[in-house]
């Protein structure tokens, strides 16, 4: 189901296991409502604000905004704003198929 990039060298052999029951997990629910019910059971607070954060850094690195801009935007550091950048250009495709759906 992964790309199998989850688990680094050394890192738990549980790790990719857990990665695609996780996805699983969303896949299956297919209802924005119990989505964000479960995401508010699975994540704090701070991880969710940080994550909407990151989509919200790569929807404007793919407007094309300096990154010093979009730091003072969205109180992201410019560090967070290049390993976004660098995973939007680079990365899986995630943000990419994400900003493509018009998620907003």
């Amino acid at each position: 189901m992964t790309s199998g990039k989850v688990v680094s060298a050394g890192a738990n052999p549980g790790t990719a296991t857990r990665f695609d029951e996780l996805v699983g997990a969303f896949v299956r629910l297919r209802n924005p409502a119990l989505t964000a019910a479960f995401l508010r059971d699975l994540c704090t607070s701070t991880e969710l604000d940080a994550m909407g954060q990151r989509l919200q850094v790569a929807r404007l690195v793919d407007e094309g905004l300096a990154y010093q801009e979009i730091s003072r935007r969205t109180g992201a550091s410019t560090a967070t704003v290049t390993r976004v950048a660098q995973w939007l250009h680079h990365g899986e495709g995630g943000y990419r198929a994400v900003l493509a759906r018009g998620n907003r």
